[in-house]
């Protein structure tokens, strides 16, 4: 089934490991068979990998664009996840995790990408509330 996808004018993005950017008038691509796709909004360069769910999303990320090399980098991903795991005692920051953790097993790279950044959201607010505290102090 093919797969449409709309870019902006000017915006990045990646197939098949290849980087490329959007004309003036932006593009509209029709993918007739699989390809490995990101857009501008879902890379992430290793220096913004700075919070623990960032750790996570970039690992996952490096093993779907490079997903011949994929094994290379899952102890990484599975280390950075048991952390994770062992900081955290909330059921449904676990529950993501778990279903992260599936995701990457069946190989469901974006997916799994896309549970990430929900918990990336959800990490930002945590912050942002434990800083309110401690400035409140």
């Amino acid at each position: 089934m093919p797969l449409k996808i709309n870019v902006k004018s000017g915006e990045k993005f990646i197939v098949n490991g290849a980087v490329m950017v959007a004309g003036n008038k932006g593009a509209s691509l029709v993918l007739q068979n699989e390809a490995t796709i990101l857009l501008g909004k879902d890379v992430m360069q290793e220096s913004e990998a700075n919070t623990p769910s960032r750790r996570i999303y970039f690992s996952i990320l490096v093993m779907y664009l490079d997903q011949e090399n994929a094994a290379k980098y899952r102890d990484t991903f599975m280390s950075l996840v048991e952390a994770f795991m062992d900081a955290t005692t909330f059921a449904e920051v676990r529950r993501t995790l778990l279903h992260i953790v599936e995701d990457v097993n069946s190989k469901v790279y974006y997916r799994a990408m896309k549970t990430c950044k929900a918990l990336i959201k959800y990490e930002d607010e945590m912050l942002k509330i434990n800083n309110a505290n401690v400035s409140d102090e």
